[in-house]
């Protein structure tokens, strides 16, 4: 079978650590353009094969989460030609945006503060990275 002249291979492997890197970064500076609040990104790359990082952020309103989620899931699937995984969108107090190698938690504060899930995935060794 051969392959196609007009499709060339892609510069990195879905799930590289570059490509890992350059979906961190992009997620990181979409929340930071749409004001997330205390944002928060946590390694697990080495230490659960769910993700590389897991980035945890506030909104304001309902509205600001559901407004950053759509977003990030748009630059997502235009930058990496993928679309991921959203759940919790319709009311917006707790979306989950899988991304691969990514996932992000978007939270309405008090639900955040609530389920405080930096905690729960913190690390002994490894705090998690503030970047608001």
């Amino acid at each position: 079978m051969n392959a196609s002249p007009h499709v060339s291979p892609s510069p990195e492997p879905q799930g590289s650590p570059n490509e890992a890197e350059a979906l961190h970064k992009l997620v990181l500076t979409s929340l930071d353009d749409d004001q997330a609040v205390e944002t928060v990104s946590i390694p697990l790359a080495g230490k659960s094969s769910i993700a590389d990082y897991m980035v945890v952020a506030s909104g304001k309103s309902t509205r600001q989460v559901a407004s950053m989620a759509n977003k990030l899931a748009e630059k997502i699937k235009a930058e990496f030609g993928r679309s991921p995984r959203i759940e919790g969108l319709p009311t917006a107090d707790w979306v989950l945006i899988d991304a691969g190698d990514v996932i992000v938690h978007l939270f309405r504060p008090e639900v955040r503060t609530f389920y405080n899930l930096e905690r729960m995935w913190a690390f002994g060794d490894t705090p998690p990275v503030g970047n608001a």
